[in-house]
Order: C-alpha cells, then structure tokens, then sequence
C-alpha cells in the first residue's frame, strides 16, 4: 500500500511541476522567420532577445487569451489545493472511505486545462500580430495537452482509491 501511496503522491507532484512549466514558460506558440531571430510566445510575452507583451492582451478583443490565462492559473491552482486537500484527507477520512473531494478538485483542474488547451486550439490567430501568425505549437503548448490526461488519471485514481490501513 505504501507504493501505490509513493506513485500516487510522485505522479500528483509530476502533474503539478508539468502544469506550472506549462503555464510558466515561454513556448506555446514558436516563431522561426528566416535569417532572424526565433520568437517565442507564451501567454503574456513574445521573446527574442528581448519580451515584449503580446500585442492587445489587455483589450476586449484578446478575451479569448485571456480565458487561456485564467484557466491555466486555476488548473495550477487547483492541483496544488488538491494534493494539499489529499495529504489532510489522509490522515483525516476513515478507514474504508474514499477520497471523492480530492478527485472533485483534481478532475476540475483537468477541465481547466482542457478547457486552455482547446480554446488557444481554436483561438490561436485571434491572439497574433499578422506577422505572428505563420508558426508552429511549442514544447509548453504540447505539456498542457499532457497534462490533460494526466490530471484526468490522477483524479479518476483519487476517485477509486480507498484509504487503508
């Protein structure tokens, strides 16, 4: 039991540091132009040798980014407040019960990121200049796709798991 226990908790924790790379990091949309500089966007900034903010984030017309950036925060935030919720169950909930309010929590970050996920997905022209718009998904694109299933298979064992001796 005490190595399920470990997996869980190490699978929970590898979730969360996917999530915040996600979230945190500066490739979810990557731009190479010929003969300059790669250009890398994430979800506040476009860098190169220097960042810039993306252009009209702050306005009505970048709501959809906007979306991305709010479910994004709160899917992070969500799986930490659920590892937390997990450890107190743990030690809380009696024997035979299962732990249904830490895979609520969980199962809810996983739909944040889904939902992030799909609409940059659908969105992504709307968030680029023109000269933005000829690029290619990055690396922190791709891990919030990972952490979709992940997140969902960490709250569906959440679900099943009982608690034991």
């Amino acid at each position: 039991m005490l190595i399920i226990l470990a997996f869980i908790v190490l699978f929970h924790l590898a979730t969360a540091i996917l999530l915040f790379v996600a979230t945190i990091h500066n490739a979810w949309w990557v731009v190479s132009p010929p003969g300059r500089d790669v250009i890398y966007t994430d979800l506040w900034y476009s860098c190169n040798v220097t960042c810039f903010p993306v252009e009209n984030s702050h306005t009505a017309d970048a709501a959809y980014l906007q979306a991305v950036q709010a479910t994004m925060i709160l899917a992070s935030i969500l799986c930490c407040v659920s590892f937390f919720v997990f450890i107190l169950q743990l030690f809380r909930i009696k024997q035979g019960e299962r732990f249904v309010f830490t895979a609520v929590i969980q199962l809810l970050a996983s739909l944040c990121v889904m939902i992030a996920a799909s609409i940059y997905t659908a969105q992504k022209n709307s968030f680029h200049v023109p000269s933005l718009q000829e690029g290619s998904y990055g690396s922190s694109y791709v891990l919030a796709w990972i952490c979709f299933p992940m997140t969902l298979i960490s709250g569906l064992m959440y679900l099943v798991l009982r608690k034991r001796k």
